[in-house]
């Protein structure tokens, strides 16, 4: 019972497969839902600190409910593909429709992936890679876990923000830096293994050949107009997964301790939020902190952990937020500040 909730994020399919069938203003019912409806159901529904599974709690029924995903992700975009292609549509329903599949991508696909990627069932990373490559951002996969987990709050990852640092300057740093870090990343690896550079365990090989098969079967199936949807669709999506990352980390850094080496992770390098309903909808996502610190903790485990920085608002809110410079910098410079003189402060820094 304790994972029904976290199957709010299946009504992502209804609310647009509604916007397709309706038209019209409708086809932007899915940005209404999640960045007015989710934060307004935040504010009135409040946070939650407690546990939603205690360790030993069974693992079956929340793992099923990402894997199921797969099947309703990719059912989604065939019936959205086919009405793009075969329905006359507005230039305003059209757009509705792109951002409204970009949402449902971000929100459910990468969401779902970023969960099982760190699982170590070959299954549940084959998943993880089958629903980055419906975004064509499957190197994520690489430079998430290896990467920005390793480098996090440091000036050496590119997917966290620095004090100061607007949306429009740090999207183009973390979407071309992440990719270089997953390319050198998976480079390193096949050479330490002696994994040939056309073999598919290398999965710099397998991502490329697998994002132009995916392309190719779109194209040939829906036709150019279906191709430019699903590409659009997908950078909308791995946008607003760097928006994502600009608001987890935003300013915080961990201390060096000596040329190139920082402390270890700590709850106070991620953003935090408990707000109730937006952790169901992202699996637990908001519980930044402790995902960082515990990367192989399942979502249903996540813990709201003393010491982590918290966010006014749940991210839905908090992305609108960035986009508008002043009001994102008026509403978290001076939290930054306060976290670092905190930090500042501790006399018993972990390294």
């Amino acid at each position: 019972m304790k994972a029904l909730p976290f199957l709010s994020i299946y009504l992502l399919a209804p609310v647009i497969w509604l916007g397709v069938v309706l038209g019209g203003a409708w086809t932007w019912l899915t940005p209404v839902v999640l960045f007015i409806g989710l934060p307004l159901i935040d504010l009135l529904a409040g946070t939650d600190t407690g546990e939603t599974a205690a360790e030993g709690a069974e693992a079956a029924p929340f793992d099923n409910l990402l894997r199921g995903w797969l099947v309703v992700g990719a059912l989604t975009h065939i019936w959205v593909l086919h009405h793009i292609t075969t329905a006359p549509l507005s230039a305003v329903e059209t757009t509705g429709l792109v951002v409204g599949m970009a949402l449902v991508s971000a929100t459910a696909s990468i969401n779902i992936a970023h969960e099982l990627m760190h699982r170590k069932r070959p299954l549940d990373r084959g998943i993880a890679e089958l629903m980055m490559q419906s975004v064509t951002y499957p190197h994520f996969c690489v430079e998430h876990v290896l990467g920005h987990h390793r480098h996090v709050a440091t000036p050496l990852d590119p997917g966290t923000a620095r004090l100061g640092e607007n949306l429009y300057a740090f999207l183009p740093r973390s979407v071309l830096g992440g990719l270089k870090s997953a390319v050198a990343l998976e480079r390193k690896r096949c050479e330490r293994r002696a994994i040939p550079v056309y073999s598919l365990r290398n999965r710099n090989t397998r991502y490329l050949l697998g994002a132009l098969a995916l392309h190719a079967g779109v194209a040939a199936a829906f036709g150019p107009a279906g191709w430019l949807f699903f590409l659009a669709q997908g950078v909308g999506a791995f946008l607003l997964l760097e928006v994502i990352n600009y608001v987890e980390h935003y300013g915080l850094l961990r201390v060096e301790t000596s040329p190139g080496k920082y402390e270890r992770v700590a709850p106070r390098h991620s953003w935090n939020a408990n707000f109730r309903v937006t952790n169901w909808w992202l699996f637990n996502l908001q519980r930044h902190a402790d995902h960082h610190a515990n990367a192989s903790r399942p979502y249903y485990r996540l813990r709201a952990m003393e010491g982590s920085p918290e966010l006014p608002l749940g991210y839905p809110a908090m992305v609108l937020l960035a986009f508008a410079t002043p009001l994102w910098r008026s509403v978290m410079d001076h939290r930054v500040q306060a976290v670092r003189h905190e930090n500042s402060e501790r006399a018993d820094v972990a390294v």
